[in-house]
């Protein structure tokens, strides 16, 4: 089963919801949406749309560990999530949370503590990190590692979370070739599940071109 999806609604929510069965939201990385915006948002979706959430980008900031900031921030994330229905949390590494033996063990307690509050837990790494053996370390604690399969490969777990976040960087596009490149990947993957999450400033039109080229 293929999910494809974008950060954020690049569109107004009445458009993207006519497009899309899945959405990352964005707004809980950096504020926390008002409580009618939550609301509209899931009146206004689809009865079998699916939201995704960003966690809160002061647990990265805290290096993973556990305390009061964090604790309040998954308590923010899990109100927002109970309106939504949200059963999906993706937390971003941070370029200063390095690939070592403390981080990776830091890591690991948090996604198997966080684990116990979400259905699905996934973890972006910073550059840096190898991405099979994230998914390893995820997997142990039946959480997912996200990557981006045009530059890393596909995943070969069962179920597999891709963020594209443009070729060169949010700003930028990509062509008709990523596209097809990307459409045959997802063909060819084994996946029993598999979600594709476009970040970049072209989000809705690459994502839309992306479902064309799978005949959804």
């Amino acid at each position: 089963m293929i999910t494809v999806g974008c950060a954020g609604f690049p569109v107004p929510a009445t458009r993207y919801f006519k497009e899309f069965m899945f959405v990352e939201v964005q707004e809980t990385h950096v504020s926390t949406p008002g409580p009618g915006t939550v609301r509209r948002w899931k009146r206004e979706a689809p009865a079998e749309f699916k939201f995704a959430m960003l966690g809160p980008r002061e647990i990265g900031q805290e290096g993973f560990r556990g305390g009061k900031v964090i604790e309040t921030a998954l308590k923010t994330l899990e109100s927002i999530g109970q309106e939504l229905d949200a059963q999906t949390a993706v937390f971003v590494g941070p370029p200063e949370f390095a690939n070592n033996k403390t981080n990776k063990s830091i890591l690991q307690e948090f996604l198997a503590m966080v684990k116990k509050r979400f259905e699905r837990v996934v973890f972006e790494p910073a550059p840096g990190w190898d991405p099979d053996d994230t998914d390893a370390l995820a997997r142990e604690v039946n959480a997912l590692a996200a990557r981006d399969p045009l530059t890393q490969g596909l995943s070969k777990m069962p179920e597999a979370y891709y963020r594209l976040h443009g070729p060169a960087g949010h700003k930028s596009r990509y062509e008709d070739p990523a596209i097809e490149r990307l459409g045959e990947l997802a063909r060819t993957a084994e996946h029993e599940r598999a979600t594709y999450v476009f970040t970049n400033v072209d989000m809705f039109a690459d994502a839309k071109r992306f479902k064309k080229a799978l005949k959804m």
